[in-house]
């Protein structure tokens, strides 16, 4: 006999938003590697488009988030509908210039992961997630 199961989704994790996360470490956001770059206009232009979301998206800076060779790096985590549908965090390099981030913005008002597929464009700059280092057993 088969008992029909629901979801139960605890605390904030039901309504949790489309999270940003934008490395700012030593090479991300820094503008002697990267020049051409305005970071932190960037920044300014993603916290404006979350304080309009009415709570939709959150934007969020972390010191390193690992793969350097492909800065800048950010991570759009899914909302928490999002993730209840199969969204994963979905990792962005080479993400310093305008179109990709019209094209992240233009995601994430559209549900972002889980929720609306992203603009083709932005999949060219899929990164994978680094490695965690093994553990090594002491002996």
């Amino acid at each position: 006999m088969s008992v029909p199961t629901s979801r139960v989704v605890f605390g904030a994790a039901g309504a949790r938003p489309c999270t940003l996360v934008l490395c700012r470490g030593c090479c991300c956001g820094d503008a002697r590697k990267h020049p051409g770059v305005d970071h932190q206009w960037q920044l300014d232009r993603l916290r404006a488009a979350a304080a309009q979301s009415g709570g939709r998206l959150a934007v969020r800076t972390t010191d390193c988030l690992g793969p350097c060779d492909q800065a800048n790096v950010l991570v759009v985590q899914p909302s928490g509908e999002g993730r209840r549908r199969g969204g994963r965090a979905t990792w962005i390099g080479w993400s310093g210039d305008d179109a990709c981030t019209d094209d992240v913005l233009d995601w994430v008002a559209a549900g972002g992961p889980g929720l609306a597929d992203p603009p083709a464009t932005l999949t060219l700059q899929f990164i994978n997630p680094p490695r965690p280092e093994p553990r090594r057993s002491r002996r």
